[in-house]
């Protein structure tokens, strides 16, 4: 530390923060002057200036990367780049529209990176564990399911209640992400396939998503959220989980009781699945046992991690747009390094989804991306006893691992404690997951810094939108392969869970971790 003092550079960035900050201050006037506030709420004797980061537009050019570098505002709690360092440092100040541009484009593609993960590998976990677990369809699609398909939204507003400065970028992303998909999406999928609405279901549904943003409203009016109002939300969640479940239990021993009442010689009507199944079974063929061999090999260890590892299907590329194959050609980085590193276990299949060696290639990177991931690689990076960094462990287990199981298991059956990666591959998706949104909500928060937006207008926009995407489309498949109640109901239900289990948890995490209210 006193080597840092003597250094006349190091001594000459320090001071020529309180300068410039002073002359700003006099020049511009107290109306666009820095705001200056305490780092610490507590008296003491030195506390550090700490100015608002949006006042760094205001600054002359060859002040802001010297601002950007010293000012606590401007630093990031988490995520793996600096954004802002990028912008005002590396990119000269005529350059800022393209510094932007590219922002734009990489945040896309984390959108992108968000929407593959969940659907293809973070969903199919979850029903493989639902599954696994004995979970009835009803309780696993409120909580599992929903789960997978709002992950991208609690994790986005996880990440941004961690750090208080955008905390209402998390509340703005849960409500603009509401208004989009009742409004929006659900008159889309009427607009797709007009049905009949379940009243209700859909009553039900209202009354909960009411409840939901009435005491997010509160929540705001107080302007802060303590620890039993977050316990709250998530036991507001649980009780619409139970109401569900018993709706359901209600409605099945009625159509039951019914069912036994009925007249002679009517015939009886089949559950909603064994319809499903029926139409199914009738309307429809299985084309890919076309494509199957005539006589079967066996296939080598290498042919079955080459196909493993190959997230492209060449007979699906030949029938599909130019738009779908260039969407395909993004994605397949993104897809590539997920199915390296992310087990997926299909109970539907025959073999469960069972690649030997490739399941055992992950042991060895899943838990290496699992550390490397987590608090942005602060945990891999930690040296143990000084002597071996925790990742070096984590390799080391792994492998041995690998190889017990590579020379105890066969390429042709699964193994019999197989489902276990289930919870691997969940673990390591939903890192995945978090890694991305992270940089989602420091982008977003470094564009709203060049543009000097709020991190409500950002998250109830962009945030919202990037979110919504996925759900909007598969709502809108569901409606068009002539399912249009179900998609209906997603639209509510995703929400509800959205915004009780979004604002629940990650504000019971905050006041775990800070032992104090989150304020907005």
């Amino acid at each position: 530390m006193a080597g840092r003092w003597r250094d006349p550079h190091w001594a000459l960035s320090a001071l020529s923060v309180p300068l410039m900050m002073g002359t700003v201050s006099g020049a511009r006037g107290t109306s666009t002057g820095l705001h200056i506030t305490p780092l610490f709420a507590a008296s003491g004797v030195n506390q550090t200036p700490m100015a608002d980061c949006r006042t760094v537009c205001g600054l002359n050019v060859s002040d802001r990367c010297v601002f950007i570098r010293t000012n606590p505002d401007c630093h990031s709690s988490g995520g793996f780049l600096d954004y802002l360092e990028g912008i005002f440092c590396h990119f000269p100040s005529n350059l800022l529209p393209l510094a932007v541009t590219l922002y734009v484009f990489w945040l896309l593609y984390l959108f992108l990176i968000l929407g593959v993960t969940a659907s293809k590998f973070f969903c199919p976990n979850l029903s493989a564990i639902s599954t696994t677990l004995k979970l009835s369809h009803n309780v696993a699609g409120v909580t599992f399911l929903a789960f997978g398909n709002g992950a991208p939204d609690i994790f986005s507003a996880m990440v941004a209640f961690s750090d208080p400065r955008t905390a209402s970028l998390a509340i703005g992303a849960l409500f603009g992400a509401g208004v989009l998909v009742t409004t929006v999406v659900a008159g889309g999928i009427t607009i797709l396939r007009p049905f009949m609405a379940a009243s209700r279901p859909f009553l039900r549904d209202i009354a909960f998503y009411m409840v939901a943003v009435f005491l997010t409203f509160t929540a705001l009016y107080r302007g802060r959220v303590t620890l039993v109002w977050a316990l709250g939300y998530l036991g507001l969640y649980v009780f619409y989980v139970v109401t569900v479940i018993v709706c359901t239990w209600i409605y099945q021993w009625q159509r039951s009781q019914s069912l036994v009442y009925s007249m002679p010689g009517t015939p009886e009507m089949l559950p909603d699945s064994e319809d499903d199944k029926l139409s199914s079974n009738t309307s429809s063929y299985d084309y890919g046992d076309e494509y199957r061999p005539l006589f079967l090999y066996q296939e080598t260890t290498v042919q079955i991690l080459a196909g493993a590892l190959n997230p492209l299907d060449y007979r699906k590329w030949r029938n599909q747009s130019v738009s779908w194959r260039l969407l395909k050609v993004f994605k397949l980085p993104v897809e590539f390094l997920l199915l390296l590193t992310v087990p997926v276990v299909d109970p539907d299949k025959d073999d469960r989804n069972w690649k030997r060696p490739l399941n055992c290639l992950q042991l060895v990177l899943s838990p290496l991306v699992v550390v490397l991931t987590l608090q942005s690689g602060t945990y891999g990076v930690y040296e143990i006893g000084g002597l071996l960094p925790v990742w070096a462990v984590v390799v080391i287990v792994g492998t041995a691992l690998a190889s017990v199981t590579f020379f105890a298991t066969s390429n042709s059956e699964p193994p019999r404690l197989h489902w276990l990666f289930a919870f691997l591959g969940f673990f390591t998706s939903a890192l995945w997951i978090n890694a991305a949104a992270t940089e989602v909500v420091n982008i977003l928060r470094s564009l709203g810094i060049v543009f000097r937006l709020s991190n409500t207008v950002l998250g109830l926009t962009l945030l919202a939108w990037g979110n919504s995407i996925g759900d909007a489309f598969s709502d809108f498949t569901l409606a068009r392969q002539g399912y249009p109640r179900m998609a209906f109901s997603a639209c509510f239900g995703g929400i509800i869970f959205n915004i009780l289990v979004g604002v629940g948890l990650g504000c019971l995490l905050q006041i775990v971790r800070s032992h104090a209210e989150v304020k907005r």
